[in-house]
């Protein structure tokens, strides 16, 4: 519920501020949608009727941004909304989240942007930004009108949840985007070689009888998204990133200083492909079983799993795949998180595993598998971690978000860092019940979301 008010005083947080490499015990003043200052000396200037929070204990941090979201409006409401996918991402902690186009009419035409915005304004927890596809109905034949798209406020273009596999039009894409400086996202699939793979080809795959998913359906994309970055200079962002061979090419290709990104997402670098027999082991970095799960020696079990849950686009990878891409978040190679939330009926996930539609939601659980992973697990100081959150997004985007510099907007995402808690299916925010986690004791969680100066969701025990 929105909280009105014209001044929010914040009170000993530590503030974590990778804009400005701050990290600091202080108070923070937030008046009239904007960021006033951080400092002793805010307190005493603020007005009189601000309202004052103590926040000691909590880390105080620019509004998380999520890139990768699926609000599914329009046409597909029965799975999520503009209202309630808003408000999961304001209990993740997200004050701002950018759409995918994938819906139904897709977002290629700037009166279908015209409608979301529209639809965000009035029902929207947080901030909506919006991307517009690349080609028109996602077909990845034709280019859609980028320059009307770009003229109606979309963020970047992306064809996500299908891949252009024409190089062609790719490359067009990319000139085009340049001129109108759009960021290019691209979904890296190679349908020739995936062909109707299902999860990850390997091992448990094989074990499982299931169709096989290979990383190089992935790795052949991002090759060449590298190669098209070079030819036009244009910089090009690889999504949901999951496979050792994604990180190490995107590592070769930045050295060079090829203008190349990449995301990872929370269920790529906490799972594996073991999930779906029923198999996965959690492990922490110092080799302890953190979440009680006993070793199985990778042993079929006597009755798999195949629980649609751990089904998703790009697959669930091996255990290598997952190190590769702890390491790569952990050395700079990978800037950026993201959930990749896409909710599903029910229904639609309560069949086989073979016709399960891929995705999971993730914007409620997001933030504290990054922490727990990253963070808890000692591969990655809380400075860096928050900045693939906060200023990497920001800055890939050209938004003026992701600081909390005085003057800046007034998203800020206060959090425990140490808080435990278990995800529960009753508590989720979203339409949608397909995340795979919902039973697991997690540790860190955001207390307070704060919009535009407002707070638009709050914790029990905050």
């Amino acid at each position: 519920m929105l909280v009105p008010m014209s001044a929010l005083l914040l009170t000993g947080g530590r503030i974590v501020d990778p804009a400005n490499r701050l990290d600091q015990i202080a108070d923070l003043l937030l008046q009239d949608g904007k960021v006033v200052g951080i400092g002793p000396a805010v307190a005493q200037s603020a007005p009189p009727d601000a309202v004052r929070v103590d926040v000691r204990g909590r880390v105080v941090c620019p509004g998380l941004i999520d890139l990768h979201v699926h609000l599914r409006e329009p046409g597909q409401s029965a799975k999520e909304t503009v209202a309630t996918g808003t408000a999961a991402a304001a209990r993740g902690g997200f004050a701002s989240v950018v759409c995918m186009p994938n819906t139904s009419p897709a977002i290629d035409s700037a009166s279908t942007v015209a409608w979301l915005q529209a639809r965000a304004a009035e029902a929207g927890r947080v901030n909506v930004f919006v991307a517009g596809a690349i080609t028109k109905a996602i077909a990845g034949e034709e280019l859609a009108s980028i320059g009307a798209l770009k003229k109606a406020g979309i963020v970047a273009l992306t064809d996500d949840g299908h891949c252009i596999q024409n190089n062609e039009v790719m490359r067009r894409a990319m000139e085009y985007a340049r001129l109108f400086d759009l960021p290019v996202m691209d979904h890296c699939q190679d349908y020739a070689l995936v062909t109707d793979g299902v999860m990850h080809e390997g091992y448990w795959s094989t074990l499982l009888g299931l169709r096989g998913w290979p990383a190089k359906g992935e790795e052949m994309i991002v090759v060449r998204n590298i190669l098209l970055a070079e030819l036009t200079g244009t910089p090009v962002h690889c999504q949901h990133l999951s496979s050792a061979g994604s990180v190490r090419l995107l590592r070769e290709a930045k050295a060079r200083g090829v203008p190349v990104s990449g995301e990872a997402c929370p269920h790529h670098f906490t799972l594996t492909d073991a999930a779906v027999a029923g198999s996965e082991k959690f492990w922490a970095a110092d080799g302890r079983d953190v979440f009680g799960v006993t070793e199985r020696g990778g042993e079929l079990p006597s009755w798999p799993s195949f629980d649609t849950h751990f089904k998703m686009n790009p697959p669930l990878r091996a255990a290598a795949d997952r190190e590769a891409l702890l390491a790569g978040l952990a050395d700079g190679t990978i800037e950026i998180i993201s959930s990749d939330h896409a909710p599903h009926c029910d229904y639609e996930k309560e069949v086989e595993f073979d016709q399960a539609p891929f995705g999971i939601t993730g914007l409620e659980t997001e933030l504290a598998l990054s922490l727990m992973q990253l963070y808890h697990a000692k591969r990655l100081a809380l400075l860096d971690l928050i900045a693939k959150f906060t200023v990497a997004p920001a800055r890939l985007l050209r938004l003026a978000k992701g600081t909390l510099s005085p003057g800046a907007d007034a998203d800020v995402t206060v959090m425990d860092l140490d808080r435990e808690w278990t995800f529960e299916r009753r508590d989720t925010a979203s339409k949608s019940q397909n995340s795979p986690f919902f039973g697991w004791p997690l540790k860190g969680r955001a207390q307070m979301t704060i919009v535009g100066g407002k707070i638009v969701w709050q914790g029990a025990d905050s």
